[in-house]
């Protein structure tokens, strides 16, 4: 049952992957073909940040995370059937996507090749599921998103 669970919420993220990579690679030919998009691109960038940070802090998110912190407890009835499981780790997947694809968002427009990017991004994730506020975790990565994303904004709308 486990592997199953596993499955549908790998499957999950391996579509989610399929439907990102294309988009990226589109987005940056596009800023390399179109010099007045790529002019664009440093206050396009802060305003994702900004807004996946402020997204941080919406009932939204709250309720996905809150089901991706979900422990299995004395109410909680696991899967006991094959398509059940699987379609348990489908749901599970699904929430868990849209809990972190604002930060996931943050990751696409600072670098997916940064590996300073990658470790502050999978750490956020990691810990905000994790740690035992999680939810005062998001709050606070969202505080240091929104920072990041306004000073991203003044620094390119800024002289220079």
């Amino acid at each position: 049952m486990t592997a199953l669970v596993g499955l549908g919420y790998f499957l999950v993220w391996t579509l989610f992957g399929l439907a990102v990579f294309p988009l990226g690679i589109a987005l940056a030919a596009l800023g390399m073909q179109q010099p007045a998009l790529a002019r664009a691109v440093p206050i396009a960038v802060g305003i994702v940040v900004l807004t996946a940070g402020a997204l941080q802090f919406t009932a939204w998110k709250a309720h996905h995370l809150a089901y991706c912190r979900q422990e299995p407890g004395p109410d909680c009835t696991l899967p006991t059937d094959d398509g059940t499981a699987f379609r348990h780790g489908l749901q599970l997947g699904l929430h868990c996507s849209y809990c972190c694809a604002n930060l996931i968002a943050i990751l696409l427009v600072v670098g997916v090749m940064d590996l300073r990017a990658m470790a502050v991004v999978a750490a956020a994730i990691t810990i905000e599921r994790l740690a035992p506020a999680g939810e005062q975790v998001a709050r606070a990565t969202g505080f240091i998103a929104v920072a990041v994303g306004l000073f991203l904004i003044a620094r390119a709308a800024g002289p220079g």
